[in-house]
Order: C-alpha cells, then sequence, then structure tokens
C-alpha cells in the first residue's frame, strides 16, 4: 500500500528579522539606509547574542532532518512543547511554505484546518466569505453551492449571514470560518490546536467532525496540546523537539516522554512574566511528588479520594512571605482549582536553600478525567512570581461523571413538594 504521505530529510529555515523581497516602501528604504551602519556593527561584533548569516538576519531551524511516513487511514498525533516545529511541519504539508531542504509526496485532496479563518475579508459579507474562504482551501463553486445550507446550519449562522464578518463576535467568526474547512470531505486533514480555540460546544464539533472524517477511510495529522483528545483519536504519535522528531511510535508512549521532558518546565502562560529558564528563578521546584492520602506514588485517584503533594524546592536567596500554589489544570488547558497559602492563612516567615512544603487536598471531586499539576510561588499580594513550573499529570475516575457533568460535583441536598390534584 503506497502512504498518503511521505516526508524525506524535511529542514525548514527561517531568516529571523528579514524582510524578504517582497515590495519595500520609500519610508523602509530610507530606515534601512539610517540603520545599515548599526547592523554592520552588530553583525561584526555579534551585539545581538545570535549567530547570523553574514547580512544582519539571525537563522532559525524550525523543522531539521525530519522524515516519516503516513499510511492511508491513520491518525496520527503531534506532540511538543511551542516553538517544537509542529504548526512548521502542518504548513509546509499544506503547501503553505515550502520546505528549505527534503522531500514531501502527498496522495489525495488535503484539507487543512490552520489557523482557521485565513482568507476572510471583513468588510464581506458572512455568505460572501464562505465562497471566498472555500475558494481558497480548493472548494468549486459549485462545491460550496451544493453545501451552502449545511455549512450555515453547522456553523449556527443563518441569521447573520448577510452581515458583515467585521461586525462577528470572534467565537462567531471561527464557527463560521471552522464549518467551511469542515465540508470539504479530504482525503487528508490536517489539525492544529483547532480544540483550543472557541467555546466548549465548537470544541466538541471540532472533535466529532475530524471522528467522521477517520470513518471514511481519511488520513489525519492531529496537533494538540490536549493529550486526553490526542489519546482518544490517535494509535500512533510523533514527538518533536527543537524542530527534530524525538520519537514515532504508540501514542501512550511517546505522551510519557513529551510529559517526561516538559516536567518543572516553566508553565507557558508565564513565560512572558519570568522568562523560560529556570534556573535564573529565585526559587523553583526540583520536584513534586504526586501521592495518595497514605503517602504512596500514584497517577490514577478515585472521585472523591485526597491527594498529597510534596514540594521540593530551592531557593537562591532569602524569600520574604512566599505563597507557595498548587493549580490542577484539566487536559484541555482549563484550570479547575487552586491551592495556596494566602486564601488558606499559612504565613511562612521566610524560605532560603532547599526544603519541602507539603500539601493535603480536601477530597477530589473533579469529574473523570487527565489534569496536570502546576506549582507556583507569587507573594502574598499575587503580584510578584516568583517561579511557575508543570509537573507531572494524573486521572481522577468514576464510572459515569464526565465533562457533560461539567468540572466538579458535589451531593447537594434537596426539598421535594406535591400536592394532589382534586378533579
Amino acid at each position: 500500500m503506497k502512504s498518503a504521505i511521505e516526508i524525506e530529510g524535511v529542514s525548514k529555515r527561517y531568516r529571523l528579522g528579514s524582510r524578504g523581497n517582497g515590495y519595500r516602501t520609500l519610508r523602509e528604504s530610507l530606515m534601512d539606509g539610517a540603520s545599515a551602519g548599526l547592523r554592520k556593527i552588530k553583525q561584526i561584533t555579534g551585539a545581538n547574542g545570535h549567530a547570523t548569516n553574514g547580512n544582519g538576519s539571525d537563522i532559525l531551524w524550525a523543522l531539521k532532518d525530519v522524515s516519516f511516513d503516513v499510511k492511508p487511514g491513520e491518525a496520527i498525533g503531534i506532540l511538543g512543547r511551542n516553538g517544537a516545529g509542529k504548526s512548521t511541519l502542518l504548513k509546509v504539508l499544506s503547501r503553505i511554505t515550502p520546505p528549505t531542504e527534503g522531500r514531501v509526496g502527498i496522495r489525495g485532496r488535503v484539507g487543512s484546518l490552520l489557523e482557521v479563518g485565513t482568507g476572510f475579508h471583513p468588510e464581506l459579507t458572512g455568505r460572501e466569505n464562505i465562497f471566498l474562504n472555500g475558494a481558497i482551501i480548493g472548494m468549486s463553486k459549485k462545491e460550496i453551492e451544493r453545501k451552502f445550507d449545511a455549512i450555515v446550519e453547522f456553523a449556527e449562522m443563518d441569521k447573520f449571514i448577510d452581515t458583515p464578518v467585521k461586525r462577528y463576535s470572534s467565537g462567531m467568526y471561527v464557527r463560521l470560518a471552522f464549518s467551511v474547512a469542515a465540508h470539504m470531505e479530504p482525503d487528508i486533514l490536517l489539525v492544529d490546536e483547532v480544540l483550543s480555540v472557541g467555546d466548549a460546544i465548537f470544541q466538541r464539533k471540532c472533535l466529532d467532525h475530524a471522528k467522521r472524517v477517520l470513518k471514511t477511510n481519511a488520513t489525519l495529522l492531529f496537533v494538540s496540546h490536549n493529550m486526553f483528545a490526542i489519546k482518544a483519536m490517535c494509535d500512533r504519535a510523533i514527538y518533536l523537539s527543537q524542530g527534530q522528531v524525538v520519537f514515532d511510535g504508540p501514542t501512550a508512549e511517546a505522551i510519557q516522554r513529551y510529559e517526561n521532558d516538559s516536567r518543572l518546565t516553566t508553565a507557558s502562560w508565564a513565560e512572558s512574566k519570568i522568562g523560560a529558564d529556570t534556573t535564573r528563578y529565585p526559587i523553583r521546584m526540583t520536584a513534586v511528588d504526586v501521592l495518595n492520602d497514605a503517602g504512596q506514588p500514584a497517577t490514577v485517584f478515585d472521585f472523591g479520594q485526597r491527594m498529597r503533594l510534596r514540594l521540593h524546592y530551592h531557593a537562591d536567596r532569602r524569600i520574604e512571605r512566599p505563597n507557595f500554589n498548587v493549580s490542577f489544570v484539566r487536559s484541555d488547558n482549563l484550570p479547575v482549582c487552586n491551592f495556596n497559602m494566602a486564601m488558606d492563612e499559612v504565613d511562612l516567615p521566610f524560605v532560603e536553600g532547599e526544603g519541602v512544603i507539603e500539601v493535603l487536598t480536601p477530597p477530589l471531586k473533579l469529574i473523570a478525567e487527565m489534569y496536570s499539576v502546576h506549582t507556583m510561588v507569587w507573594d502574598q499580594k499575587f503580584q510578584n512570581l516568583h517561579c511557575a513550573q508543570v509537573g507531572q499529570n494524573f486521572h481522577v475516575k468514576h464510572e459515569s461523571l464526565t465533562t457533560d457533568f461539567g468540572i466538579f460535583h458535589e451531593e447537594a441536598e434537596w426539598t421535594c413538594e406535591s400536592s394532589a390534584v382534586v378533579a
């Protein structure tokens, strides 16, 4: 059987700071002339801290010697941290950008759910944008006309279809864009983080659509940070790190390697606040032990069971009145609860050097799902962040409590009143 996708030695290089060979304005030419001397000095002295390519532009290899084959009907998850090259890989496969080196072979019609909404024009109506966007992604006019009603119904946009999209909310915009892409009926579907956009209902539609595509023997490449969704969709996964394939094999093993490598790295939301290098933090976690209430290592907890967490820290300097925090984040990146010293009125005078903080949670009333442990150290007023790191994952199990029932479940008190009806 011939492969649906063949990737041989694919590399992609970007020149950071380079504008390329496009049209230039007079202002750009004047500014370039004025700053040419400064760029020359930086090039010679290396003042920007990065290697240059000889014309003042830094070189970044987003992909480096990537090779793998995909058989027709396979569903493959693509794992990796931010900047690992996942989105670049899908853009190369969808021919949005060419590879710098290597060869890509594709057999069949390709549908891409990448950066949903690319190609929409804000001044055009929803109706006009359906035809415009459909043409951009490869649908014929007759195909769009035949599927138009289904696209509008799926997006739930019938009342606003003749309104310019510049007046749409972000949710309406994304729903319509996804609906157009969802009705392309491809042989190969490339999905990039669509599940992280929109509300829960929209995300469920995305996942259901991908499952329907798989039933037609289509091929799926699925990029997501949602490990639960990748487990549900894919039997095989490819783990990328710094643009290279680290692992290609069973999904469970790929996820385990990814989680081990990501453990105690900086939480992505905190990188802009405190940087990504944990060795530069004034205090950092060196280990986080996830234990059951008896103190034994555990990764699966029964609904209603307590969890014991041991936070091993190292403080390079004295930290006054630290506010240790633990958050549980669901597999779809939704924070579901937080335990912290400030709200629990625990006042620790200071920490310095190495030590251990232990947290015993109340009974876990979270619905059955996968969660990750995030650890932070703030000040008492949650204004200064000292560190924010991602620990290991754990699962809560229950025979019936799923995401259909929300985030958590607590027993309520019910009172029933009734009166007999006399005919």
